[in-house]
């Protein structure tokens, strides 16, 4: 698999992406497949910012794989890579804020030749920092010494893999890709994440293998410590559960294997009032590899910049953490993603 860009997709372009969805026919469901409504039916006249917790950066789409449902369309082709510029723009506007933890993502995040950098700036600082890992970029020459070095800095590893079987895991990210997932989380466990110690904590991130909703967050992690214990020696201390976001690749095999309409209406449908509260678009800041400013990680990849008062086009360089709260979230019906069944956020399942 390559990326969509290189294939130059349709889909590549985030305005096909928006489209596609908006030319669904979802008449048939509850609110007839308007977020806005969903909303409103609950109290809700529009989706607005809670005080700001997370400060997300994505440090670039450049990624050592090219995983069937990777939302970021990231590849080894990808050559966007956040700049010692921005990374310098990051950290003051970080110093304006009460954010208690920065995620850092990509693509894979560790590829950007600024991360070491990054993370201690932001140790420094005493904020709790993620480092969003997709395992296999560990066992790169020339990284292979990260595990120890995110360690000894309180890291959180955030690690995705489908799922605790061989082939399903592979059938998403490509063959082989468990068995090397496997042995990074050893090299993890070596060094003592996932070992129950807050300062070297282990989460495994798991995402639907199909067109269906994530299953329960707590009976799936016991399911997985069992297993990969068992068959695989490996521990971790938390799993968290993501609805795959129909948008870029994931949306693309929906569209090809024929599950779009039947995937947005079971979106649709599902859609749970408790999850609004507490959606990572609320309490987070995402930064975009070039410094622009969004609402999730799931609105920058579509294009869909953060609306702040007097800001048409609002930049890392410009940052007035004032005007955050005066905003109005950018919201359409991939959100529907984040509100279906127990939802799903960079934290995981939002409701029981």
């Amino acid at each position: 698999m390559t990326s969509l860009q290189q294939r130059r997709s349709p889909l590549a372009d985030p305005r096909q992406q928006i489209a596609t969805l908006a030319a669904l026919n979802l008449g048939t469901t509850a609110t007839q497949g308007k977020f806005s409504q969903a909303l409103a039916n609950h109290g809700w006249a529009s989706l607005t910012p809670a005080p700001l917790e997370i400060f997300q950066i994505n440090v670039g789409k450049l990624c050592n794989m090219t995983c069937r449902h990777c939302h970021v369309d990231a590849g080894p082709d990808r050559k966007e890579v956040m700049s010692w510029e921005t990374i310098q723009a990051c950290l003051r506007a970080l110093d304006q804020t009460a954010a208690h933890t920065v995620d850092i993502t990509g693509g894979a995040p560790e590829l950007n030749p600024h991360f070491r950098f990054l993370v201690d700036q932001c140790v420094d600082r005493g904020k709790q920092v993620i480092d969003r890992c997709n395992l296999t970029v560990l066992l790169l020459p020339g990284l292979e010494d990260l595990p120890t070095w995110l360690a000894a800095r309180g890291v959180e590893i955030v690690c995705s893999l489908p799922h605790h079987r061989p082939r399903s895991t592979d059938a998403q990210r490509g063959d082989g890709t468990f068995a090397k997932s496997i042995e990074a989380l050893r090299r993890l466990n070596t060094v003592g994440y996932g070992q129950g110690n807050s300062r070297q904590r282990l989460t495994l991130v798991s995402n639907p293998v199909g067109a269906f909703l994530s299953g329960n967050q707590g009976a799936m992690e016991r399911e997985w410590q069992v297993s990969l214990q068992q068959h695989h020696g490996v521990s971790f201390d938390r799993l968290i559960t993501l609805n795959n976001m129909p948008i870029s690749r994931y949306l693309e095999w929906l569209e090809q294997s024929g599950n779009l309409q039947a995937y947005m209406e079971r979106l649709v449908n599902a859609f749970n009032p408790g999850t609004v509260a507490g959606l990572m678009c609320r309490h987070t800041l995402s930064v975009s590899w070039d410094g622009r400013l969004f609402d999730c990680d799931f609105n920058q990849m579509l294009d869909l910049e953060m609306q702040l008062p007097q800001e048409p086009r609002p930049h890392i360089q410009d940052f007035d953490p004032s005007l955050l709260m005066q905003r109005q979230i950018v919201t359409q019906r991939h959100c529907f993603g984040c509100t279906a069944g127990s939802g799903s956020s960079c934290g995981g399942a939002i409701a029981s």
